[in-house]
């Protein structure tokens, strides 16, 4: 058969992969059944749906004829770099770096991090306009996951407390 679509091709072959890996996963927990279930339920389930789904791109790539084929272009590095680049960060600033000496920064300085990093893989970069993504997603990551979960993680940085 003849890949009528690279695109939804190598796409569907990424979901199926990655599904078939958390559902492979998730068999070392406890998998318990639709009534009591276990911590290795839910994972489970989402890598075989996600496996499913990349099973169902692969097909209509196979299929469904496109106009040029939906080549696949040249990697986009800058973006790349700068979306795992802001995640690093992320993980840095949040728990700090004890091998040169960093502290813990906290939630709320490494998602305003995270957000100026992640906003320059885009065309184009408003400050005014991240600063404020970023003050929303602050207040709502502390609203949802430090006074409604309940989850204990340094706020602010440590020097402050």
């Amino acid at each position: 058969m003849r890949i009528k679509s690279q695109k939804d091709f190598f796409a569907g072959l990424m979901f199926t992969a990655v599904g078939g890996a958390f559902a492979i996963g998730a068999t070392t927990y406890t998998i318990g059944e639709g009534a009591r279930m276990g911590p290795g339920y839910f994972p489970l389930m989402l890598g075989i749906l996600l496996s499913i789904l990349g099973l169902f791109i692969i097909m209509e790539s196979l299929m469904v004829e496109t106009e040029d084929g939906e080549k696949i272009g040249p990697w986009a590095w800058r973006p790349l770099g700068f979306i795992i680049g802001a995640n690093v960060l992320f993980g840095i600033l949040l728990g700090g770096l004890p091998s040169i000496g960093l502290p813990p920064m906290g939630l709320i300085i490494a998602i305003f991090g995270l957000t100026f990093v992640a906003a320059l893989a885009g065309d184009e970069f408003n400050a005014k306009e991240v600063a404020i993504l970023a003050t929303v997603l602050a207040v709502g990551s502390y609203l949802a996951f430090v006074l409604l979960l309940r989850l204990q993680f340094p706020v602010w940085p440590t020097f402050l407390g």
